[in-house]
């Protein structure tokens, strides 16, 4: 009876992604030149944002000449995406391109039945077939002159607020070094940050001395971020999984007197039991699922309301749809949704178009400050007032990329 509800429930809440087929219908059987385009080929591109960061950029092309973006970062853990990983974003890229290759950029119900089986075998794939669905959206959009959140029901907001993730900005790693870039963050006009201090810690199995150091430190850089924003600012602090039950308890009662807003994966988020055990006995609320995959990905955490807020990645958990579904999912157990995105400008730019309908959306996650030159990848350019970001009203996400900046920044992954 339970999981029969629980389907119902979503359906009746999925309202833009019932508005999808329609639309899709309607453009597929219009007697113009929009229905007849096809999609004829791909490429990837590698832009260095610093030397840890590394955007992957696909782009779609058309017999038409038009275009569509997404993108396919972070796919490789948190180690540096070496070039070799590169060429393995494009053979898993080729692989899922063959299944719209020649087809119509509005068949994306198609791919989508047709992939999700490759898609579910690990990151890489995962992050490949996203990517795909992005671009997808974008050409959809821009074919159609109309923007990609049309396709989900419109929007509900002009604006989104974003959150500042503060995390690779933050040189050097000490109290001194977070507090500084916390406040920096904030006079760029951002209300909410995200760090995680708590990065480089010892594994398990460590002698006890180091772990406590690890543990204090990571304490005292969250207090000296709160000193540095006062009371009025939100903060996040992401745990990166590095915790067992009992250590991720005592550190999230040490962390009380510094008012989190959330308390982000101290253990891996498919550790649903151990996560909700977290829940019951902190005060802090929950965050996770940065990198699950699909509706089923993110059910266990859901159903069991082991965290406050998921974080859906469009680059990760199946693209834009499957961000919807996923919604609607986690709304029927009135769970917020806030998207992982410590990505690039194309990754925002998708995520801006499905956030901009979601009924249960809480912020949107920026990279913030690791490459000066940022806001220049895209054309308009991309940016933030006041801590956040405008649904625009251009075709597809309503960016493209710009050439100049792509022949000097980008090189072609073959």
């Amino acid at each position: 009876m339970r999981d029969r509800e629980f389907s119902r429930r979503d359906a009746l809440r999925a309202g833009g992604a019932l508005l999808l087929a329609p639309i899709l219908a309607a453009a597929n059987e219009a007697q113009s030149d929009v229905p007849r385009l096809r999609v004829t080929a791909f490429e990837l591109l590698s832009i260095r944002a610093t030397s840890r960061t590394v955007w992957l950029v696909v782009r779609l092309r058309t017999d038409a000449g038009l275009t569509g973006l997404g993108e396919a970062s972070d796919a490789f853990g948190f180690a540096n995406t070496t070039d070799a990983d590169a060429s393995v974003m494009q053979r898993q890229l080729q692989a899922f391109f063959t299944l719209i290759e020649g087809r119509s950029p509005f068949d994306i119900e198609a791919f989508r039945q047709r992939g999700q089986a490759l898609a579910r075998q690990g990151l890489v794939q995962a992050t490949a077939f996203s990517a795909i669905e992005q671009a997808l959206w974008d050409l959809a959009g821009k074919a159609l002159n109309i923007p990609t959140y049309v396709f989900f029901g419109g929007k509900v907001r002009e604006t989104l607020p974003v959150y500042a993730n503060i995390n690779r900005a933050t040189e050097p790693r000490t109290p001194a070094g977070f507090g500084a870039a916390a406040a920096r963050a904030v006079r760029d006009g951002f209300r909410a940050i995200k760090a995680a201090p708590f990065d480089g810690f010892p594994q398990p199995g460590s002698p006890s001395s180091q772990v406590e150091a690890a543990v204090q430190t990571g304490i005292a850089c969250v207090a000296a971020m709160r000193e540095a924003v006062g009371p009025g600012v939100r903060i996040m602090v992401d745990c990166h999984s590095f915790f067992d039950v009992p250590l991720a308890v005592r550190v999230a009662r040490e962390l009380e007197p510094h008012d989190l807003t959330w308390y982000e994966e101290p253990v891996a988020p498919d550790r649903v039991e151990e996560t909700v055990e977290i829940r019951s006995r902190i005060r802090q609320s929950m965050a996770g699922g940065e990198l699950l995959f699909g509706v089923s990905g993110f059910a266990p955490l859901v159903r069991r309301r082991a965290c406050h807020v998921i974080m859906p990645d469009v680059k990760h958990c199946g693209g834009l749809l499957e961000l919807t579904h996923i919604a609607a999912m986690a709304a029927s157990e009135d769970v917020m949704v806030a998207p992982h995105n410590p990505s690039g400008p194309i990754s925002t730019a998708a995520s801006v178009q499905v956030c901009a309908g979601l009924n249960n959306f809480n912020f949107l996650e920026l990279q913030y400050a690791e490459a000066a030159w940022r806001s220049e990848v895209v054309t308009p350019a991309e940016r933030f007032v006041n801590g956040t970001i405008a649904v625009p009203d251009r075709p597809g996400f309503g960016v493209e990329l710009t050439d100049a900046v792509i022949r000097q920044r980008a090189t072609l992954v073959r």
